[in-house]
């Protein structure tokens, strides 16, 4: 009896309990990202791409410059192959759309802040600033993320000699994979110094037979003694293959014929281009200048190239030459929660299948991070002040973490410290 009273006295104080919440098992975090990509070319698109399919909440920021905004079509990217660029990237976009947790905007981001997160502060977050063009004009602001990829790619150095910059990338080209099948057996110019010229031939070696290389005064002692040292009997080599050397310099290429006249087959991944260029060369004999002119179908060169943007170096990632955001094997830089793909990084591979490559791997790598630092959270949470105990298999061996470990407390201006992390 005194147990049945017991229970309804129970029940009947239960009933005047207010119900209570069940608390999540991470508080929703005050950052709008779980990754920004900057940039939206085929490896930014391709990252968001990797992102989306494991539903991570992702927002990619696109300047609308792109390294082959101006080529005439895409080649050598199975599926897309002849595609315009232009076409490959709105049907990517229309195909990511689909995906719920990932969206777009255009504007330039013009500062990354890197900070701690406000949920775990052994973890990465970010602030980054951005002027967006959205319908009511273009506006500033701040979003925050957990980790970012950097897919601002490359901008090529031409040369300001008359011609070059107009005619870039119609007819005159820097990757043979990309444009050369298109202009195979036709005169061909490489646009190069002398100690270049050995490398390029090779690229189009089984493309061309007609091979001027204009090197444009840079046929000198020095320069021939540079390719004695690396590769002796070069001047036999390219004279056996019927290329020529002319050293006098360019004054200006200009445009004879139009090689997308007609326009390009859709049904085919590689038609034909037929363009002509004059190049016009300067030559001084006894006082007077005797100019000559050449004529060629396309030009293959190696320009250097740079960063499109200064984000990464200004976030302090650390730049290996020339100029490329260093990356270990899984696109991540030295700044902790920042990865870089495509053609901006350091594996120094720049064509379309391969920084679509890279992209998908830091979306890949980047997920694995924040699944990791999300559970070493939620069983920190769980044990408490058991948390993992040192040597256990759940800790994962993280160069970075190892690195900061070392570090200990010591400051920048102590001897024992031994700066950033540095892949």
């Amino acid at each position: 009896m005194y147990l049945s009273i017991a229970l309804l006295i129970l029940v009947n104080l239960v009933s005047l309990v207010s119900p209570v919440a069940i608390p999540n098992k991470r508080p929703t975090p005050k950052i709008d990202y779980d990754t920004i990509i900057i940039g939206g070319g085929p490896a930014g698109l391709a990252a968001l791409s990797g992102l989306a399919r494991v539903r991570r909440k992702a927002l990619l920021i696109d300047s609308g410059e792109y390294r082959n905004g101006l080529t005439r079509n895409m080649h050598d990217v199975l599926g897309h192959d002849g595609v315009t660029p232009a076409d490959f990237r709105h049907k990517a976009r229309g195909q990511i759309t689909t995906y719920k947790t990932v969206s777009f905007t255009n504007g330039t981001v013009t500062k990354i802040t890197p900070g701690r997160s406000p949920v775990s502060p052994d973890t990465s977050s970010f602030t980054v600033t951005a002027d967006l063009n959205t319908a009511s004009g273009p506006i500033s602001k701040q979003l925050t993320t957990r980790k970012v990829i950097l897919a601002t790619g490359l901008i090529d150095l031409v040369p300001s000699t008359p011609g070059l910059a107009e005619n870039w990338v119609k007819g005159i080209y820097w990757c043979p994979w990309c444009d050369g099948h298109e202009h195979a057996d036709q005169p061909m110019g490489l646009l190069c110094d002398l100690n270049d010229a050995v490398g390029a031939f090779r690229e189009i070696i089984t493309l061309n037979s007609d091979v001027i290389a204009y090197v444009n005064g840079t046929d000198t002692p020095e320069y021939r003694a540079l390719n004695d040292a690396e590769f002796p009997g070069w001047e036999k080599y390219l004279a056996e293959h019927n290329v020529k050397i002319e050293n006098r310099t360019i004054v200006s290429i200009k445009r004879v014929k139009d090689g997308s006249e007609g326009g390009h087959d859709p049904s085919l991944p590689s038609t034909a281009e037929f363009d002509l260029f004059d190049i016009e060369l300067a030559n001084k004999t006894d006082g007077n200048d005797v100019r000559e002119i050449h004529q060629r179908g396309v030009f293959f060169t190696s320009f250097p190239s740079k960063q499109r943007s200064c984000l990464g170096e200004e976030t302090g990632v650390y730049m290996y030459s020339p100029g490329r955001l260093g990356v270990d094997q899984n696109m991540r830089t030295n700044i902790d929660g920042i990865y870089a793909a495509g053609d901006a990084n350091s594996d120094n591979s720049t064509n379309v299948p391969h920084a679509m490559y890279s992209g998908k791997r830091a979306a890949v790598f980047l997920h694995q991070e924040l699944s990791q630092e999300d559970s070493v959270w939620e069983v920190k949470r769980l044990l408490g002040s058991k948390f993992v105990k040192k040597g256990t298999r759940f800790q994962k061996l993280d160069p970075r973490l190892i690195w900061r470990m070392m570090n200990g407390r010591s400051r920048e201006d102590d001897i024992l410290h031994a700066g950033d992390f540095d892949p």
